[in-house]
């Protein structure tokens, strides 16, 4: 008997339902292998799929999604990664418009991770970062993936660093990460990029509204931005001003001194040489080797992130905690136990099935 029909003849064999499973994870598996070969060659919608994978919470998708990263990961690391954040307003989406049709413009490819928050209260997430790039959305060489927060702090997704790998696997070689808003706790686009930069508004009230001091000693760069018409004067001062406060606080790196630019977005003044300084950036840290070395230090940080995420589902799903939750929670409430006594208790009815 042949191998094929020696095969058919087993499969045959087998219960309708173990048969169908089988099929499923064949044709999966094909699936995949097909995406790991399409990714790399271009194809913007194998990308997409790529991200929706990655970006999946289900047991098997993540299997799977971690198995195609390790497909993709020796097509990686090509690019520059620029994170971008600033207060709602400030004008990113119309800043990243223009600085991507920059860049195409100059021949690279652009890929835009934008996240948009999540509300607490449904879930659910605008995801209207493509509305408000009509123009960079249209160009051949950019991809837009906007994707919510899903309560993840730091101003990213929990998946933005895998997504971003994957766009690098795409052959894009500028990757920009737009964060949501910016304050203390948004800190984490600095753990996954080149350069971080900080947008700030001339309209802000406040002449130094921006300057939280755990964001701006990560800036790698200060962007005042609607520096024109009637906010002119203003940008001018306000960019003098973080001029003099940046002096105070310790640059990010030794190699580089943070510049406070100025722009206008709407009116695209000021795009290229917000280019240029981002150049200047690339070239000072590789010359002293600490672009690897952040890259290396970030992954470190991105392991450990992994490991207290999952390590957090993990006793979120477990029954044994989950039946005795609500009572903590009601004694916590009424002041009956502390927090840090309630937290022991699941800790130690989440390890010691595991003992």
């Amino acid at each position: 008997m042949a191998a094929g029909q020696a095969a058919c003849y087993k499969l045959k064999r087998i219960s309708p339902p173990l048969r169908q499973a089988f099929a499923v994870t064949a044709a999966t598996t094909h699936s995949d292998e097909k995406l790991a070969e399409a990714v790399p060659g271009g194809d913007r919608r194998a990308l997409a799929r790529a991200i929706t994978l990655i970006e999946s919470s289900r047991r098997d998708h993540r299997a799977r999604a971690q198995a195609l990263l390790e497909r993709l990961m020796p097509h990686t690391g090509g690019s520059t990664r620029l994170g971008i954040s600033g207060v709602p307003g400030v004008g990113k989406s119309t800043f990243i418009e223009a600085f991507g049709l920059h860049l195409i413009g100059q021949g690279h490819q652009v890929a835009v991770l934008a996240v948009d928050p999540s509300s607490k209260r449904s879930g659910g997430s605008i995801l209207g970062d493509k509305t408000r790039m009509l123009e960079l959305a249209r160009a051949p060489a950019a991809f837009i993936r906007p994707s919510p927060t899903g309560g993840t702090l730091g101003g990213v997704t929990r998946r933005t660093r895998e997504a971003m790998l994957v766009c690098e696997a795409a052959g894009f070689d500028v990757i920009l990460v737009e964060t949501v808003g910016v304050g203390q706790s948004e800190t984490a686009v600095h753990d996954m990029v080149d350069m971080f930069l900080l947008m700030i508004s001339p309209a802000g009230g406040d002449e130094l509204q921006g300057l939280k001091r755990g964001i701006a000693e990560l800036a790698d760069l200060v962007l005042v931005n609607k520096a024109d018409g009637e906010f002119a004067a203003a940008a001018g001062r306000i960019a003098a001003d973080y001029s003099h406060a940046l002096r105070l606080l310790k640059p990010p790196s030794p190699s580089w001194t943070p510049p406070v630019l100025q722009c206008s977005a709407l009116k695209r003044e000021g795009i290229a040489e917000v280019w240029q300084a981002v150049e200047r950036h690339g070239e000072a840290l590789r010359a002293t080797g600490e672009i690897a070395a952040r890259r290396a230090s970030q992954a470190r940080r991105w392991m450990w992130s992994e490991v207290l995420e999952s390590l957090m589902a993990a006793i979120e799903s477990d029954p044994q905690v989950g039946a005795m939750t609500a009572e903590l929670e009601a004694k916590v409430t009424a002041g009956e136990i502390t927090p840090t006594a309630a937290a022991e208790a699941m800790l130690k009815a989440f390890s010691s099935k595991r003992s």
